[in-house]
């Protein structure tokens, strides 16, 4: 089992801080979704100072909010250790006080490290719904040592950690436990305008000692979703219109020595450019950025690909960041594969991308991205529970110096449209996304003249259980030699002289199709499911503006969990999984088809076991990786066994073992991975 398989089951199953995997329990009288509990907001006459402190009069003015239950160990049990929470607000501020009781605040663990980076502390989360859509909504953590971390959600439980925010955080440790004291601008939030707002809202607790979280209100696992189960925040009244503007310019200028017959050559460069992000409305943005400069961006990760396929890499700038939630139209995204493949209708690395062409036409001098000339993006959402993204972006030409062109100048557009329903238990939206090239001699032969691509998606929720499903289309343009080379590439491989598909060196377009549909039970106290099919034809192209890793395939996937979050005499928690899937081509080819069970169990002194492994079924046939456009060839059944031990988090030692073995080839391929670590956290500031 791979790291990258095993880090995202992990994610999905065990980790403490996935939304998905929280395993949570809400008291009987939050469960009614007509009737969530409710806080009201106090308007404050005068901001209260942010020093962690409750003394100011506006927190003399509000009563504190104290029922928290724990949610974990125990779901539903009095919590260990008290807490209560405020809130107030005046026209441009949400104020928010809360106050973590502890009998012994010697014990508060609050570790320092850059913001944005989770430890293993301490630490209270407000989470705030701001569309009252019960679909998005955005994460403000902080721990007693004041490290903030945020997150955004979209679609009631996926988390975007690359969302960052403007907000302030003040923490104290005195003698009854700690506190945070919070102030977020409502100009970072998204609402609809109105006299009166109401926004969802979450507050949550971290006990790190006893590995134990309140929170006010409870999410129940046994309940589908996470956002749609927060409580109301009310009385939010005459909020500021947020006519707001940001612009962040640059200048960069570059002096580069030349080579040549007079090594005293200089090549001076000056660059100028800026982002620019206004609120239209309150629930409105507009972001825009001129010759964009992603030079603070932090790098990819180094890889040597030997793969028939290409590597996905996350979206890292600024620029695409913000608001992405509202772009994602994923493909081949079930259970099975925990939506890990990157796939979807918009990649928005392929703006900006290394020129195409640079092994072609480039040399050494040849630029290694594509200058964005300029993009614009406009995100929002009614109140009707339409919600609207438009993208638009120009990149230039990009030449040798011998001004051969490595990359033509080219548009890119993204509209997304999706409209809730039946309280955020039901949606159905659809995106369309365009490239258009300006192609010249050097060009034509290998790239699209136009790509188009589009798809609907819809979704229904039915207490537990959940229908989604997605019907996409495609269709790229260009010269003959161009369309031949992308019928060749790994995605498609028309040329296979064993497939019922045909080449043909003379089209000038390719189309094609792809469907999805699932159905799942996303709650239940014991047991989940999903099963699901995904069929893509084999002219579905879509890697000018999304990402595709190969069409011509039908996929069947199935997962069943069993859950055990009851406390008892030998364990916290126990999570079996099962997993059944095969792949094939639209002709029949068997590609891939196994079967896989793990278990994660953690025990009472807070030890993790991780094992698991998968069984590759019957004879099936590579037709991609091994042969490249070949034959397809047979491939043994395989079995993958593995094992994870990792220790009590709470000390300042931690150790952890991971074995994987894989045994294939009826013997004559084998691996062996050991890997053992050791973490000592010798103080609240090194590690």
């Amino acid at each position: 089992m791979s790291n990258e398989s095993r880090d995202s089951m992990l994610r999905r199953f065990t980790s403490a801080t996935s939304l998905a995997a929280l395993g949570l329990t809400a008291p009987a009288s939050f469960l009614s979704a007509q009737e969530p509990a409710v806080v009201v907001a106090v308007q404050a006459a005068t901001p209260p100072e942010l020093d962690g402190r409750d003394d100011d009069s506006i927190w003399q003015q509000v009563q504190p909010i104290g029922d928290f239950l724990e949610v974990r160990p125990a779901e539903g049990r009095p919590p260990q250790q008290r807490t209560e929470f405020k809130v107030a607000y005046d026209p441009h501020y949400l104020y928010v006080f809360v106050r973590m009781y502890d009998t012994a605040p010697d014990s508060i663990v609050g570790r320092l490290t850059r913001r944005d980076e989770s430890s293993s502390s301490d630490y209270v989360t407000v989470m705030l719904d701001s569309y009252h859509d019960r679909r998005s909504g955005y994460e403000f953590q902080v721990n007693p040592a004041g490290v903030k971390v945020d997150f955004a959600i979209h679609n009631d439980t996926n988390e975007d950690a690359a969302w960052n925010a403007i907000w302030d955080a003040a923490t104290r440790v005195d003698s009854v436990g700690w506190t945070a004291e919070y102030r977020i601008p409502f100009s970072q939030l998204r609402y609809s305008p109105g006299e009166e707002n109401t926004f969802g809202i979450l507050v949550w607790r971290n006990l790190q000692r006893y590995t134990a979280q309140v929170s006010w209100p409870l999410y129940r696992q046994s309940r589908p979703g996470f956002v749609s189960q927060w409580a109301e925040l009310r009385g939010l009244r005459g909020l500021a219109a947020p006519k707001r503007g940001e612009f962040s310019p640059y200048v960069l200028t570059q002096n580069e020595p030349r080579t040549g017959a007079n090594a005293a050559d200089r090549s001076q460069r000056l660059s100028l450019g800026g982002d620019l992000s206004y609120a239209l409305t309150s629930n409105f943005v507009l972001n825009a950025t001129v010759n964009p400069d992603f030079g603070q961006v932090e790098a990819d990760p180094g890889e040597l690909n030997l793969s028939a396929f290409e590597t996905f890499f996350g979206e890292r700038r600024p620029f695409f960041v913000s608001g992405s939630g509202m772009f994602d139209f994923p493909l081949n995204c079930f259970a099975v594969n925990d939506c890990n493949t990157g796939e979807g209708l918009f990649y928005s690395r392929r703006i900006g991308r290394a020129p195409e062409l640079g092994g072609i036409h480039g040399d050494a001098a040849t630029p290694t991205s594509t200058r964005i000339l300029g993009a614009a993006k406009l995100t929002g959402r009614f109140s009707s529970g339409l919600s609207v993204g438009l993208l638009d972006a120009v990149t230039d030409r990009i030449s040798s110096s011998a001004d051969r062109t490595v990359e033509p100048a080219a548009n890119y557009s993204v509209l997304r449209l999706n409209q809730d329903y039946g309280g955020g238990n039901g949606s159905i939206g659809a995106m369309l996304t365009s490239v258009h090239r300006s192609l010249d001699d050097d060009s034509s032969p290998y790239l699209h003249s136009s790509a188009w691509a589009g798809g609907l998606d819809a979704r229904r929720r039915m207490g537990d259980y959940e229908l989604s499903g997605a019907l996409m289309a495609s269709r790229v343009a260009g010269s003959a030699g161009a369309i031949a080379r992308t019928q060749q590439r790994p995605a498609h491989y028309y040329q296979r002289p064993d497939d019922d598909v045909d080449f043909d060196p003379e089209r000038t377009s390719l189309s094609g199709n792809s469907a999805e549909i699932r159905l799942g039970k996303q709650g239940g106290q014991r047991t989940r499911f999903e099963t699901g099919y995904a069929r893509r034809s084999a002219g579905f192209e879509l890697n000018d503006l999304g990402f595709l890793r190969r069409a011509n395939e039908q996929t069947w996937t199935n997962w069943f969990a069993f859950r055990w979050n009851e406390p008892n005499e030998v364990f916290q928690r126990l999570n079996w999984n099962l997993n059944y899937w095969t792949h094939w081509t639209l002709d029949g080819l068997p590609t891939d088809r196994g079967f896989n069970s793990n278990v994660h169990v953690q025990f009472n002194n807070r030890w993790w076991l991780h094992a698991g492994g998968t069984i590759g079924i019957g004879d099936v046939y590579c037709d991609r990786d091994c042969t490249r456009g070949g034959p397809a060839m047979r491939i043994e059944p395989r079995i993958s066994p593995w094992l994870g031990i990792e220790g009590d988090n709470r000390g300042a030692l931690t150790p952890s073992l991971w074995i994987n073995v894989n045994s294939a080839d009826e013997g004559r391929s084998d691996y062996l991975s050991i890997n053992p670590s050791l973490s000592y956290n010798f103080s609240s500031r090194f590690s």
